[in-house]
């Protein structure tokens, strides 16, 4: 029998969840009762909604036990570990037997995540056992030359998974075609995507695919620096990247004459950035990189062209260097054999908001959101109402239900006035106010603004007053129009990315959701029932049985009644707190 070997899911998701105490658990148990197996660590596993997560792997396969506490584990050591027999009912997923969360897992093609929840991240050994730097030995073993390197990754389709979509290849090709002696490679890890934590969740799991992804870029093009931009929010990544970055120099991976290859030097340092929002946008990035405040420039010049320290510099973000190695190891076509004409490959989702399963999922481009949502997400939250889906984060947009089956591609999702951002997924239920969400990421994105642009600086707040007016009952009419007319206008003149696509969220719940605005300003109310001022809670007098726990609860008195009695609500000392409705064991306040 060969030894069995525990992971324990100890990414930011895991720890948060309690998985470090599980894993010191275990690892007192096994010190205490001299037990005979291996204990590891491992990265985000995906199925978040389940964590804290542990895999035992035995001689009869592999078993994923999930939601673990200290009894639970105490249990899959006796049972499991002792006399080898798995406790099933706590098992989240298996190749022996198929069970509930099987529908998450299926179908999934993971490429950029092949190795989350797989490897320890933190042991260099194990990455190359998984396969990996065999790419870059590749290159160098069949002299491939730069200009192979980067056709390969032009006929695969791998476009930039940072939001933009720009052909990875293409990019690369601009950089390798200018002419300096100095050179720069950017990992893009400051993705502020609410929800798009893949990025964060692959510097923690694999961080070891983003640096020779990177490597190869850096032959591409011929650079001899790397930065990745990573934001100081993320120290577990930081650690991990560190850690990578010292054991891959240590190897001869990284810094002079790398690989035994005379003459090509080539390293990487992590800057850690303050979690500007706006240094997502490229030339923001390098202008916080080279110690100036993170604000946009014009272009062109590109950064291809003129980039960090005005020198030639490729960005990208880390899903696209994670997919690199792979591409390059196995052939263009072992990539763009997935997904649409136009979206090859594979695209990673975070999913959250008001849905059963959220998590990470890698599926095949192409697939639709409504697959992703039900299949692997399960569905929502309560068995509500599916309503709408924000994808691309806080400039992206909100697509309804009866959109549910486009396609997930970079021109489909456009086509819908979301983009594809970084594959952050928010879904919302019946139970959700359009207006105040759009107002929500209004908020977001108004107070992430540089300042830079007047259109962006000012009128995003302008928008934000009349949101903000709509959500508190005070909407007029013509606000729909006014809000139109600044988005458009913003939209058309501001610099940088963030201030092109800020009203996306306004715009597209005022395409799809146009009734909803409509009612709050005209008749004072969400139809969500969401907007504590446009909300009105009164008493049931058929079901309320007079138990008096509302007015009981009430913290500013405003119910009474006696006991047994139907009780009142006085509508100018509520605070519309929704206690009394919380609280009530029989249905009797009415929410309107």
């Amino acid at each position: 029998m060969e030894q069995i070997k525990i992971l324990v899911g100890l990414a930011s998701c895991g720890i948060a969840a309690g998985a470090n105490k599980i894993y010191e658990k275990i690892s007192a148990i096994k010190e205490q009762e001299k037990l005979n197996f291996e204990l590891t660590k491992t990265g985000c596993v995906g199925m978040c909604y389940r964590e804290p997560l542990v895999e035992v792997i035995d001689d009869t396969g592999s078993y994923l036990y999930g939601e673990i506490d200290d009894v639970r584990i105490t249990e899959i050591i006796e049972k499991h570990i002792k006399t080898g027999e798995p406790v099933k009912e706590y098992i989240v997923k298996t190749d022996l037997f198929e069970n509930e969360d099987d529908s998450y897992c299926k179908n999934q093609v993971k490429i950029a995540l092949r190795n989350c929840g797989v490897i320890n991240p933190e042991v260099i050994e194990e990455y190359e056992n998984a396969g990996g730097y065999l790419a870059v030995k590749k290159i160098l073993n069949n002299n491939i030359s730069q200009e192979t390197v980067i056709q390969t990754i032009i006929d695969s389709g791998l476009r930039g998974r940072g939001g933009g979509g720009f052909p990875t290849g293409l990019k690369w090709k601009f950089a390798f075609n200018s002419k300096s002696d100095e050179k720069y490679i950017i990992c893009n890890a400051d993705e502020g995507d609410p929800g798009a934590f893949m990025d964060r969740s692959v510097l923690e799991g694999d961080p070891h695919s983003v640096l020779e992804g990177m490597t190869i870029a850096a032959y591409a093009i011929g650079a001899t620096q790397g930065v990745i931009y990573c934001r100081a929010e993320y120290p577990l990544a930081i650690k991990r990247l560190n850690i990578a970055i010292d054991q891959s120099r240590a190897k001869g991976y990284l810094g002079k004459d790398i690989y035994g290859k005379k003459g090509w030097n080539f390293d990487i340092y992590v800057k850690e950035g303050a979690g500007a929002f706006v240094c997502g946008e490229e030339t923001a990035l390098m202008a916080s990189v080279e110690g100036r405040r993170g604000m946009p420039r014009k272009r062109p010049p590109f950064p291809a062209v003129s980039g960090l320290w005005k020198k030639p510099t490729n960005i990208n973000n880390v899903e696209t260097f994670a997919n690199v190695p792979y591409i390059v190891l196995n052939g263009a076509q072992s990539f763009n054999k997935y997904g649409t004409e136009k979206s090859k490959g594979t695209k990673v989702f975070a999913l959250t908001g008001k849905i059963k399963r959220g998590g990470l999922v890698e599926v095949p481009m192409g697939i639709s959101i409504k697959d992703i949502i039900f299949k692997h997400g399960g569905g929502i939250q309560g068995d509500k109402k599916f309503k709408a889906v924000q994808l691309g984060g806080p400039s992206g947009g909100c697509i309804p239900d009866y959109l549910a089956e486009t396609p997930v591609d970079y021109d489909s999702i456009l086509a819908t006035g979301a983009i594809m951002g970084s594959g952050g997924m928010v879904v919302m239920d019946e139970t959700t106010c359009m207006v105040d969400m759009a107002r929500f990421f209004l908020d977001f994105t108004q107070k992430e603004s540089c300042g830079k642009c007047t259109f962006c600086r000012i009128g995003t707040k302008r928008m934000l007053e009349i949101l903000t007016r709509i959500c508190e009952g005070e909407g007029k009419e013509g606000d729909i129009e006014l809000l139109e007319e600044l988005a458009y206008q913003i939209k058309d003149s501001s610099l940088c990315g963030l201030g092109q696509t800020a009203p996306n969220p306004v715009l597209t719940t005022i395409k799809y959701f146009r009734n909803e605005y409509e009612a709050h300003i005209r008749d004072k109310k969400c139809p969500a029932k969401s907007c504590k001022k446009l909300i009105t809670y009164t008493v049931n007098p058929e079901k309320c049985t007079g138990c008096t726990v509302c007015a009981k609860n009430c913290p500013v008195n405003a119910i009474s009644g006696e006991r047994k009695q139907v009780h009142f609500i006085d509508q100018e000392v509520c605070i519309k707190c929704g206690v009394c409705f919380s609280k009530c064991k029989f249905e009797a306040i009415n929410l309107s």
